[in-house]
């Protein structure tokens, strides 16, 4: 899912960076707010899926031993 930067409602924050890293950001025209908000939000992606992992270990555990034991239902249908 994309989300195009005027549709968003920002708010301006305050963060420390390493100064070298900004410096070099900076002289390399990289808008350092816009690259922040997709490492974060990539960072945030990746917890929500670990997360969500976590809280259906239970279901995808068993899902797995049925099939360890019965095998892919409708196997024989299967044409690859």
């Amino acid at each position: 899912m994309t989300v195009t930067a005027a549709k968003l409602h920002r708010k301006p924050t305050n963060i420390s960076l390493d100064v070298d890293l900004l410096n070099e950001a900076k002289a390399l025209g990289i808008n350092i707010s816009r690259t922040a908000e997709l490492g974060l939000r990539e960072a945030v992606a990746k917890q929500r899926a670990a997360l969500w992992k976590q809280e259906n270990k239970a279901a995808i555990d068993a899902s797995n031993s049925y099939v360890d034991r019965q095998g892919i239902p409708l196997a024989s249908h299967r044409k690859f």
